[in-house]
Formats: structure tokens, C-alpha cells, sequence
């Protein structure tokens, strides 16, 4: 395992991800980490929050934090008006509440305009308010690329003294997807917005076959195969480990702007053991 320090942010990243996938599905996910990923409790003593959107992304973030043994305090949410915010999620953004109870964890939800530049406030006030609540002393985040992100989160956690965390930062987005998948997370597409993509995508289940398409997509035509470019969003419905229980879709719609922009709206979901 490498640990690089950005300022604030630490970001980690890991010799041979296939093999940890590997490891899991035949029950020994658990020794394989303590013997690589050991330095990681070492750190510090943290008690963390997550920068929590309701995608695989952050879903994954918070799984691999579990694994290092991190105490998880809380979920954050950030609820923009801005359906084309540049710093948060926002499709489905209301079902991260049930997530949230699927996880047993605590979660803040905090409105923003999602004006640019403004938003960071509205981020401010929640991550204070979850270092006032729950004690944290660090955040982790779900971020791949997203310099614009990446930046103005770290410049706002430096601000309130937390350690970012961004275990995914720069991996490899075909492998990282197919480690989800193959964890066996329940992932579905959320929304769309990219040539390719068409309405049969939207409520899609994010597996195998799945993979395969999006890499195909990205080598025809540059799609990035984790939606980092935007091209898609996703929602988690079951994660090993982390998800006491599941999340089951009861009611949703799909609705197309266009051939290739559209949005799964998820109406109703039901918990189940």
C-alpha cells in the first residue's frame, strides 16, 4: 500500500486489486487485508465521517474505510436544488436517509442552492456540524478525478482541521467498477447523460454483462467506464458487509429528456432483511 499526502488529503491506493477481489469471494478478503493494509490503522485514531451520495462510489469508499478498521461516525448528504451541480450528486438524492438506516449509521442532510462557489458554504456548515455532532475528525470521500471536487473540499476540510480521505483517487475506473461487481454490490444506474446510453440503462442493474458494454462504449466512443465524465450516475441498493439490510425499489419512472439524457426516478423503497 502507497499513502500520499496532499495537504490534508490522503489518498490510498493498493498493489494488485484483482487479487483482494479474489480473496473476498473465497471468504479470506479479511486476512488479505490485514496482512497488505495494516499500516492503515496506524494513521491516527479517526473517527470519520462520509461525504455520503447514495452511488458506488462513496458506497465503496466507506466499505474500504471499514476495512482499515476506521471507526465510521456518520453519513453526510448534500441535498442541492441544482440538479446540475458541479460538486454533488443529486439524483435520488432522498434515498441515502434509507441507506443510512440500512447501514445503521446516523446521517445529516444538509439543503444547498447549488450555485457555483456557494455550495461550498452550504458544505462548510455541514461538515462542522458533523464534527460538532458526532466528533469527527476526518472525511471520507468517494472521489475518482474530479479535480474541481477534489480541490474545493480539501480547501473547505483544511478550513475545519479534518483529514480527506479519497481511497479511489486516480485508479483505474474499468478495474474499480469490476471490484465492485465483483464484491457483489447491487448496483443500479440512476441517471444518464452520454451518446450510448439509452433509456435501457436507466434502472439497470450494474453487473457483468453490464461491464462488459461499458467497456466496449469506452473504447468506441471514450465513455468513461465509471460515469466519472458524468455519462451516468448510480445507486446503491446493497453493499457485503457494510448494508445490514437491502433496499428494494417498490416504485420509480424513467424519464428522457432526450435519446440519451434521462432520469430513473426512484419514487418508493422498501427495507429488507
Amino acid at each position: 500500500m502507497f499513502i500520499y499526502f496532499y495537504s490534508s488529503l490522503v489518498t490510498l491506493s493498493f498493489y494488485s486489486s484483482a487479487l483482494f477481489s479474489e480473496k473476498y469471494i473465497n471468504g479470506k478478503y479479511e486476512i488479505c487485508i490485514m496482512a497488505v493494509l495494516k499500516d492503515a490503522s496506524k494513521i491516527t485514531k479517526l473517527r470519520l465521517g462520509v461525504l455520503f451520495s447514495g452511488g458506488k462510489d462513496s458506497t465503496f469508499a466507506t466499505y474500504i474505510a471499514t476495512l482499515f478498521g476506521w471507526d465510521i461516525a456518520c453519513l453526510i448528504t448534500l441535498k442541492s436544488e441544482n440538479p446540475n451541480s458541479f460538486m454533488f450528486h443529486t439524483p435520488n438524492i432522498n434515498i441515502t436517509k434509507y441507506q443510512a438506516e440500512a447501514m445503521g449509521l446516523p446521517i445529516i442532510m444538509e439543503a444547498t442552492s447549488g450555485k457555483k462557489e456557494d455550495e461550498l458554504g452550504d458544505l462548510f456548515e455541514a461538515l462542522k456540524k458533523a464534527k460538532e455532532q458526532y466528533k469527527i475528525n476526518g472525511i471520507i470521500v468517494g472521489a475518482l478525478a474530479s479535480d474541481y471536487q477534489h480541490e474545493r473540499l480539501n480547501r473547505v476540510c483544511e478550513e475545519l482541521q479534518l483529514k480527506t480521505f479519497a481511497p479511489l483517487w486516480h485508479k483505474d475506473q474499468a478495474m474499480l467498477l469490476k471490484e465492485m461487481i465483483e464484491l457483489r454490490m447491487e448496483i443500479f444506474i440512476s441517471s444518464i447523460a452520454a451518446d450510448g446510453l439509452g433509456e435501457k440503462w436507466l434502472g439497470r442493474k450494474l453487473d457483468t454483462k453490464a461491464y462488459r458494454e461499458l467497456l466496449q462504449l469506452h473504447h468506441r466512443i471514450g465513455l468513461h467506464p465509471a460515469g466519472e465524465g458524468g455519462e451516468y450516475e448510480s445507486i446503491v441498493l446493497f453493499c457485503p458487509f457494510l448494508f445490514k439490510k437491502k433496499l428494494e425499489i417498490t416504485k420509480a419512472e424513467k424519464i428522457m429528456e432526450s435519446p440519451y439524457v434521462g432520469l430513473y426516478h426512484i419514487q418508493n423503497v422498501e427495507l429488507v432483511a
